[in-house]
């Protein structure tokens, strides 16, 4: 063979190597997950379930991120942890998190899909505000901690939850706190609060502590999905404007519950994530610096 064609032939299977190559999965804790003592089983895909051949997850109990990273050429700056839902019992990881962040990861924004331990799973002895709340706070600290590694803005960081995971990114939005200096984990010195926040169809917690420090809000849902969400996302959206916070609401017309992002829907609601992405430049989140 040619060597110019040789070396052209390298060249392409690299470039194909580099796209198809797996996305990076980063535990939260290397040396154990604290709770989770003692606690052996392997995670486990406990079915694939259709429409869209999601891969549902459980026996999560060493939390971690799987990074979808844009390009640096690409990169905007801005990162979003992605938590699933699946009622705390499961986690639908496609429609709510892989395809999602490769969707930002292909618009100049980095996803990183977060596998959160699961308080209502047989057996479980976990808590939603305990461990799981826990996992999405300590995934905010890691990407912050990583922020120039992965070309990632530490100011720039928030936080999108689906359903169950919803609730988790409500929470990580109103219950962060600034880290501890003397910690001897380097984490646990940084903050944990996002800089933004991403509901969509969430389970909604009670008593939220909203005020105007609370993280600007992006929130969507279905008009067709349980009362609680169809009515109790505009009423946290008017909340939030009350206690002086900004945010965005999307309702959908005729759409239920769970529509997450998948190839086979269509109408308005299939462009959610272009109105997310329309509100992240809105707000500057998106400016290269």
């Amino acid at each position: 063979m040619n060597s110019k064609i040789c070396f052209a032939w390298l060249l392409v299977a690299s470039s194909m190597g580099a796209a198809t190559a797996d996305p990076q999965v980063i535990l939260l804790w290397p040396n154990g997950a604290p709770g989770s003592e003692g606690k052996t089983a392997e995670e486990e895909t406990v079915r694939i379930a259709a429409p869209g051949g999601d891969h549902v997850v459980a026996s999560v109990h060493r939390p971690s991120i799987t990074a979808y990273l844009p390009s640096k050429e690409t990169a905007t700056g801005a990162a979003v942890v992605i938590a699933p839902g699946g009622g705390h019992s499961e986690l639908w990881m496609d429609h709510e998190g892989y395809n999602v962040a490769k969707w930002l990861s292909e618009h100049g924004v980095a996803g990183f899909v977060l596998k959160y331990r699961l308080a209502r799973e047989k057996g479980s002895t976990y808590k939603i505000e305990g461990e799981s709340l826990a996992d999405t706070q300590r995934a905010i600290r890691l990407v912050r901690r990583r922020a120039a590694e992965w070309s990632v803005d530490p100011d720039r960081i928030g936080v999108m939850g689906f359903s169950a995971g919803g609730e988790l990114a409500a929470l990580a939005a109103t219950r962060f706190d600034n880290g501890t200096e003397s910690a001897p984990d380097p984490l646990n010195r940084l903050s944990s609060k996002p800089s933004f926040q991403a509901l969509i169809y969430p389970a909604i917690p009670r008593d939220m502590q909203l005020s105007k420090e609370t993280p600007p809000a992006f929130l969507a849902c279905g008009e067709n999905d349980r009362q609680n969400i169809s009515q109790g996302l505009p009423e946290l959206y008017l909340a939030l404007k009350k206690a002086g916070a900004s945010a965005e609401l999307h309702v959908y017309t005729g759409v239920g519950h769970g529509f997450g992002l998948r190839s086979t829907t269509r109408g308005p609601v299939a462009q959610w994530p272009e109105r997310f992405h329309d509100w992240l430049e809105a707000r500057g989140l998106l400016k290269k610096k």
